[in-house]
């Protein structure tokens, strides 16, 4: 009983945590630009994502499978992982973005001098 509880609660957090992800996406990938997001952040997060997903891997050994609700939370840190996933790849196709900006407003400076 108590265990079905605490994978409720589990699911809970997952799911809060991943409802944000899709605006952040949308917002940095709109944006163009890796100013003011921070990859540590996201870094940091995903190594949290990871660790969820290798206690429920251990879980599973262990325990032979996991309850329907377990696997139900299994599913919300994979799809989180992937979404923080598509943050960092972004934040790095961002930063080559504004490299590119960088280039092309110190070659304008240059040529109109």
């Amino acid at each position: 009983m108590l265990q079905n509880i605490s994978i409720v609660f589990d699911i809970i957090m997952v799911v809060c945590f991943g409802a944000s992800w899709p605006f952040n996406i949308i917002r940095s990938f709109k944006a163009r630009t890796a100013k003011g997001t921070s990859i540590q952040f996201m870094l940091l997060i995903e190594i949290g994502y990871i660790a969820g997903i290798i206690c429920k891997v251990l879980l599973m050994i262990e325990n032979g499978g996991l309850t329907w609700l377990g696997y139900i939370a299994f599913s919300f840190y994979i799809i989180n992982l992937l979404m923080v996933l598509t943050g960092i790849i972004i934040y790095f196709r961002n930063k080559k973005l504004d490299k590119l900006r960088e280039i092309e407003g110190n070659n304008h400076e240059t040529n109109n001098d």
